[in-house]
């Protein structure tokens, strides 16, 4: 059975004036429109297509890929408004997806940016965007692990810092300390797993936990001394905006990487900057 707000691989059945005539299974043919036809498509071949409704409400094929799917989150523009029924935004295909007035939380307005959860409505079968992202993620017990890469989504500031949705599954919680700059909501951002609680509370962090984030920071950090002829304006002093930008870590993760060169007599602080240390290996006897 095709699935609808996804990406499907149908077979063409047959050939029309309006399209190819995909194979749907128990949702019968469906339609790709002739002007989204690849070239060299032959009968039999399988199409990697993406299906929803048309203005009509009939399933409808597209070879091209939305801003988001069935399934996940993502940040759209308000393209559209109508009194009564609801917003529309703008998910890259050629009819907008709607965001009906019950599912939102909050007065929005042409323009903005809006952070939502599209899914397939059930009692109507149309692709529906919501922005009440609570009941679309899971309670179970987080199975992530100490140090592990995930992708965010910014959803909204707290008082300790940005929630954000991890890998469309979880909330979690990057932390005002941690950040260098600020985040937007809906931004999508890659960092890894801090800790997880025993209240099942995720932890986040933009940086690599531990030597993982410690030891090619500090290369990079010789690497720069190196090509600047042994010294760098940036040392422990130094802005966790300018850090940020340089090194792309937090002041944190930088002032760590120092402290393992300075104890390996790699640099020297010179107030300001660093300077790097000649290394000679030892000599053989």
């Amino acid at each position: 059975m095709a699935e609808l707000g996804k990406r499907n691989s149908l077979t063409v059945l047959r050939e029309s004036a309006s399209g190819l005539h995909l194979d749907g299974g128990a949702d019968g043919e469906i339609l790709l429109p002739g002007r989204e036809i690849p070239a060299g498509t032959r009968l039999d071949d399988q199409l990697d297509v993406f299906l929803y409704r048309d203005s009509e409400d009939r399933l409808i094929a597209t070879t091209a890929t939305p801003l988001v799917m069935a399934g996940e989150f993502a940040a759209l523009e308000v393209v559209d408004y109508r009194p009564g029924t609801g917003a529309f935004l703008n998910w890259g295909l050629g009819k907008d997806l709607l965001l009906p007035i019950r599912e939102q939380t909050e007065h929005i307005t042409i323009g903005d940016q809006v952070l939502v959860h599209v899914y397939v409505d059930r009692r109507s079968e149309r692709i529906t965007a919501t922005m009440r992202l609570d009941r679309f993620l899971d309670k179970t017990p987080p199975p992530y692990d100490h140090g592990q890469p995930v992708t965010l989504i910014i959803a909204n500031e707290t008082p300790l810092g940005c929630k954000a949705i991890i890998n469309h599954q979880h909330w979690g919680l990057l932390y005002h300390t941690d950040l260098a700059f600020p985040l937007v909501p809906g931004q999508q951002v890659e960092a890894f797993i801090r800790s997880v609680r025993e209240d099942g509370k995720i932890d986040l962090s933009l940086d690599p936990m531990g030597y993982q984030r410690v030891r090619p920071l500090a290369q990079q950090i010789l690497a720069i001394l190196e090509s600047g002829g042994g010294y760098s304006p940036y040392d422990d002093s130094s802005s966790p905006e300018e850090i940020r930008d340089v090194f792309q870590t937090s002041k944190k993760a930088f002032k760590q990487a120092l402290g393992t060169l300075f104890r390996e007599r790699r640099i020297r602080f010179e107030k300001p900057g660093i300077r790097l240390i000649p290394h000679h290996p030892p000599q053989r006897r």
